[in-house]
């Protein structure tokens, strides 16, 4: 029987590890590349290419503001900005409703 996996990223390498889901207790995954902390960002995760700078940079603010990409009782992690300018955007309305970061990043639509 085939383990689920789920994925870790590190962001100064821009790479992406699936490895299996963690089991109970600390989750301490090392960057086989530069041995930086792993990030655990969810089993509904994909990475965006190596050169695309931009798209690091997104997930990089995602990632930071704690929001992950795990499925959802539909099947995927819900709306996640692509952009930077749809980061940008969110991040401006979260300032300006006194919005928590996280949940203005992961709102499909703006008011």
């Amino acid at each position: 029987m085939a383990h689920a996996k789920t994925s870790y990223v590190c962001l100064p390498c821009r790479a992406s590890y699936k490895q299996p889901y963690p089991g109970s207790g600390h989750d301490d995954r090392s960057c086989p590349r530069c041995a930086e902390p792993l990030i655990h960002v969810g089993s509904a995760f994909a990475a965006p290419r190596r050169r695309d700078v931009a798209g690091w940079r997104t997930l990089s603010v995602l990632l930071h503001a704690g929001v992950r990409f795990h499925k959802s009782c539909c099947g995927g992690p819900g709306y996640r900005p692509r952009t930077l300018s749809e980061v940008r955007a969110r991040m401006a309305h979260a300032r300006t409703a006194g919005e928590p970061f996280a949940q203005a990043l992961v709102r499909r639509e703006l008011p």
